[in-house]
Formats: structure tokens, sequence, C-alpha cells
């Protein structure tokens, strides 16, 4: 194997290491704080499956629990309107949190404990909105237009 080569493949395992570890971190940390924790973990996942077997094996059960919860999430027209107004309603908290409005008069508390996190808190919360709203869409094109079912 040429230097050149070498040094190709060990950046591109260095970057994946990196990429495959941050998503996993963040996405342990977003299932106690505004974000979308599962499924950062499950790219984290899926990012160290290419490099080890251990992650490839973790993997898999959560993609078919995933499938598997997309399909019935999008069984009924019901289910489907209920998931749009809940990612509408948490995007647009996440503008409000954004926006950072001063604290109501009822408010009891400090003012700074009034939207506390600022505006990451709402950047996070409107790019969580976005990304149910598109798996809404990949669940409903995968699951009711094209008629697949999830694994077993």
């Amino acid at each position: 194997m040429t230097e050149r080569r070498r040094n190709h493949h060990w950046t591109r395992r260095t970057g994946i290491e990196i990429l495959g570890w941050s998503l996993v971190v963040v996405g342990l940390a977003a299932l106690v704080l505004p974000g979308p924790g599962l499924l950062m973990v499950s790219a984290g996942l899926f990012v160290l499956s290419q490099q080890y077997a251990w992650a490839e094996r973790r993997l898999h059960p959560i993609k078919r629990q995933a499938l598997r919860a997309a399909e019935e999430g999008v069984r009924t027209t019901f289910r489907i309107t209920v998931a749009c107004l809940s990612a509408l309603t948490g995007t647009l908290i996440g503008v409000y949190w954004f926006l950072q409005p001063p604290a109501p008069g009822w408010w009891p508390l400090k003012d700074e404990w009034w939207l506390f996190g600022g505006v990451g808190v709402g950047i996070s919360l409107v790019i969580s909105g976005l990304i149910a709203f598109s798996l809404i869409f990949y669940s409903v094109h995968r699951f009711r237009v094209r008629g697949e079912l999830p694994p077993h």
C-alpha cells in the first residue's frame, strides 16, 4: 500500500470515528435535551457500522423497530394529522424560543429563567420539527404510497 493510500485510509477512518462518536454523544445528550436523540444515536451507529461489526449488530434491531414504528405511525389519517400537528407545534415553539420575547407578567420566577437556554434551544427545536416533518413525509411515501411493509 502506498503512502498516499495509507494516509487516505487513516484520514477516512479517523473521520468516520469522529463523526460517528460525535453523533452518538450528541444523540445521548439530546435524549434529555431538546432534539432528535434516538435519530442521532442511530445515525452515529450507522456511521460507526462502516468500521465496526458491533455497531452494525446494534443498528439492525434499532432500524427494524424504527421502521415498524414509522409504519404504525402513518397507518391512519388521524395518526398522520396528529404527527403533523405535533411537529408544527414543536417548530412554532422553537421559533418563539428563538425570538426570545421578554418574560410575561405572570411568570413567577426570575426573568433569566424564562425560555432558558437561549437561541440554541430554539434552533434545536426548529431543526427537530423539520426532521419530524421529513420523517413523516418519508413514512407516508414508503408505507402508504408505495405500500411497503416493515421488516419483521
